[in-house]
């Protein structure tokens, strides 16, 4: 994901990104971040293929982010390293404050589905995070660092902010008697305090153990959920020559989580690096999709994990989804340096 060069231009429109993303919140960004990317995968006529009713067949062209993807989807304005995590760190700052929807259990800095005030202080905390992940994604980017500068935006943004606001970086751990493994507080409904005593800032009413998917944190089911995405972003990568196009149809699904669909699956994260190995491993489509669908069940399980170890016991939201991105990006490029992959699909630098 090779960002522009750094301009005036691109400086505002990173500031004017993280605003967006603040004032209509970081998940609805999102997803207008992955319907761009669907658009643009679509208007580029999807190079890769030929057109045959075997689309299987083609090989996969080399990888350029390029038209709508490069510029709107991945880029400056509504990239998920500055709308979204300008969103991210704008929830925070807002949850520090006031009580931003008085239905939401967990900390009110994790609610992201929901457009925050746009009162100034609010919307500059975004783009100030939006100019700060523009910058880190571009440094990334111009020192070819062999992983995805995008993600790493998104996850040092996290840190960020967190330390900045005066959260405690990987959260309400002090008396722990258990695993920090342990989803049991949730499923017995464990509460901090007082559940009458609800306050924005405080714990009372809070669960004691927040899991980021209540519906999708068994590890079982998440494996065998990144299976099955690893397995269908695969096809869609193979059947026509786009990395980007199954991760965009996955973010543009977050759509129907932003409306209330509370039990809909977060799956970009096994989509994205599925996608790049499945075109990336010089091999018989049906292996391919083998390849594709190991590296589904991969990123599936480390999202569950960083899930636990920097999202369930925290205040904000640290993005479990882009911490497995940016892991998964280094191991493809790792298995390029070491020859195993093909460089032309994966979009990142080796070694």
């Amino acid at each position: 994901m090779v960002l522009s060069e750094l301009t005036i231009a691109v400086v505002l429109a990173g500031v004017a990104g993280g605003m967006i993303g603040a004032a209509i919140g970081a998940l609805p960004a999102l997803s207008l971040a992955g319907i761009s990317i669907v658009a643009g995968e679509a208007a580029s006529g999807f190079p890769g293929t030929s057109g045959s009713a075997t689309a299987l067949d083609v090989a996969a062209a080399p990888l350029d982010a390029a038209g709508v993807t490069g510029a709107i989807g991945l880029g400056p304005v509504l990239g998920p390293h500055v709308a979204f995590a300008g969103g991210v760190a704008a929830a925070a700052y807002a949850g520090r404050k006031e009580t931003v929807d008085t239905g939401f259990r967990y900390h009110q800095a994790k609610q992201i589905a929901k457009p925050l005030p746009s009162n100034p202080a609010v919307l500059l905390v975004g783009g100030a995070f939006g100019l700060f992940s523009v910058l880190v994604a571009r440094v990334a980017a111009g020192l070819e660092l062999p992983l995805d500068p995008i993600a790493l935006a998104v996850v040092l943004s996290a840190v960020v902010h967190r330390l900045a606001l005066g959260y405690p970086l990987l959260g309400r751990l002090r008396g722990l008697d258990r695993s920090l493994f342990d989803m049991s507080p949730f499923e017995n409904s464990q509460y901090w305090g007082d559940e009458d005593n609800e306050t924005a800032q405080g714990t009372g009413g809070r669960h004691v153990v927040e899991p980021w998917l209540p519906e999708h944190y068994e590890w079982q089911n998440v494996a065998v959920l990144g299976v099955a995405v690893g397995i269908g972003a695969g096809y869609i990568a193979l059947a026509t020559g786009s990395v980007f196009l199954a991760f965009g149809i996955t973010l543009a699904s977050l759509l129907f989580l932003s409306l209330g669909a509370f039990s809909l699956p977060v799956t970009h994260h096994m989509a994205l690096p599925a996608s790049i190995a499945a075109l990336a491993v010089d091999a018989e489509p049906i292996l391919g999709l083998v390849v594709a669908g190991a590296f589904g069940l991969l990123a599936a399980l480390i999202g569950e994990l960083a899930q636990r170890l920097l999202y369930a016991h925290a205040d904000t939201h640290f993005d479990p989804a882009f911490v497995s991105i940016l892991l998964t990006s280094i191991l493809l490029a790792l298995l390029v340096t070491a020859g195993v992959f093909e460089p032309g699909p994966v979009p990142y630098p080796d070694l």
